[in-house]
């Protein structure tokens, strides 16, 4: 891990979070090192500032490089940028919705949508129907994906809970399509532009959010309906166990990492968990408000927690989390289910309660130790997860073991 900010670890998080798709062509070493080395701890206005110029410059090359018809280094600037611009507005999460976040989302968006129409192997913006909207995503194909072809296994990625598509794309489209399969990428309520355009926000019943999405999976030709998962990432290690929850046409699922009911770690006293959602609101946010102190605590907990599920107090917020919950339903999962422990990432504190809990073929894997995958999601070397997961998605997915 490479400190820029010791006295700042939201800072340090962020920076963190960019660096680490280094290895996905996504963001270089020198260019976050020297972006960061310019910014001072808790100067949000410096670090938008910072970032952003350094995305407008990539895209602005990016641009030159398209128009000399230089398409891989076009294709390298734009999805860089893209990562830099996401950066850039991190800080800035909550309500009221700063301008320069939607701004700076807006060219994100347009980056990584130039970006996928150079890139090397196929990566299709798509919108899936939903309660009357849609939610958008793209569905990335091998290079050498043949449309005449047999349809391909495929991961249905998900998300968490400030991460979008884009950064999707480098976490699991990338390793997925390098070794065969379709990834199909969503934003569901709460997340990306489902959030910030659309103004839908999170919800518990993630079975309701990927009914829809394994149905339009499905029914894509390129897409074999039979060996689908589902791989979710960060809060994705919830929301991914609960929307499988009951369906019978997924086939695997990976959890990264294994979550449980969301208020399990929250540390509230026993009658007061005993008493919910029952608790006075104003009770609750007396409770919760001293961990929401710290710069990392008010970004998770006030700037975060409230505008992504909509409420206006922490109160409200811990009201709203104890119907997050995975133990009423995680019987119901039925199909084979890698679960993810992280020694150094505490939400993966309770994945041992979701392997035992899960009704199908399961395996737990601890990550972390001496090939230095540490970190949440094991962002410090993604390459072991990525082992360990199509690895053992292989097993499950390959035609021997469909037979």
């Amino acid at each position: 891990m490479l400190e820029f900010f010791d006295d700042d670890p939201l800072f340090q998080m962020f920076t963190d979070r960019a660096i680490a798709l280094v290895a996905r062509g996504a963001a270089e070493m020198g260019e976050c090192s020297a972006t960061a080395r310019r910014i001072e701890p808790g100067d949000r206005d410096g670090w938008y500032g910072q970032w952003t110029a350094l995305a407008r410059r990539l895209a602005e090359t990016a641009g030159e490089s398209a128009a000399a018809g230089r398409w891989t280094s076009a294709a390298d600037g734009y999805q860089r940028a893209a990562t830099y611009f996401r950066t850039a507005y991190q800080p800035l999460f909550g309500e009221p919705v700063d301008p320069r976040l939607t701004e700076a989302f807006d060219l994100e968006s347009d980056c990584f949508g130039s970006f996928a129409a150079l890139a090397p192997q196929p990566v299709e913006a798509v919108e899936i129907p939903f309660e009357g909207t849609t939610l958008p995503g793209h569905l990335c194909l091998p290079a050498d994906a043949d449309p005449a072809g047999p349809p391909l296994p495929t991961v249905v990625s998900v998300n968490g809970y400030d991460s979008n598509v884009h950064e999707a794309y480098a976490m699991h489209a990338v390793p997925a399509v390098r070794r065969g399969y379709a990834c199909l990428l969503v934003d569901g309520p709460g997340q990306g532009s489902v959030l910030i355009r659309q103004g839908l926000r999170l919800r518990p019943d993630w079975e309701t959010v990927l009914r829809p999405v394994i149905d339009y999976a499905a029914g894509r030709s390129e897409v074999d309906a039979g060996r689908i998962a589902v791989m979710g990432m960060s809060l994705g290690g919830f929301l991914a166990p609960r929307g499988v929850s009951g369906d019978g046409r997924v086939a695997a699922l990976i959890a990264d990492p294994g979550m449980w009911d969301l208020l399990a770690g929250m540390g509230l006293p026993p009658d007061v968990m005993d008493r919910l959602p029952d608790v006075d609101p104003d009770e609750l946010s007396a409770l919760v408000a001293p961990a929401a102190e710290s710069p990392m605590g008010r970004w998770r907990l006030v700037q975060r927690g409230l505008w992504t599920h909509g409420v206006q107090s922490l109160g409200a917020y811990i009201i709203e989390l104890s119907r997050y919950t995975l133990s009423d339903v995680a019987g119901r999962i039925a199909c084979p289910a890698l679960v993810v422990a992280n020694e150094s990432d505490p939400l993966s504190a309770h994945a041992q309660l979701l392997h035992d809990a899960v009704a199908g073929p399961k395996a737990l894997v601890r990550l972390g130790g001496e090939d230095g995958a540490f970190g949440h999601c094991q962002i410090w070397n993604r390459s072991v997860f990525d082992r360990c997961a199509f690895d053992w998605l292989d097993g499950i997915l390959s035609p021997e073991s469909a037979a």
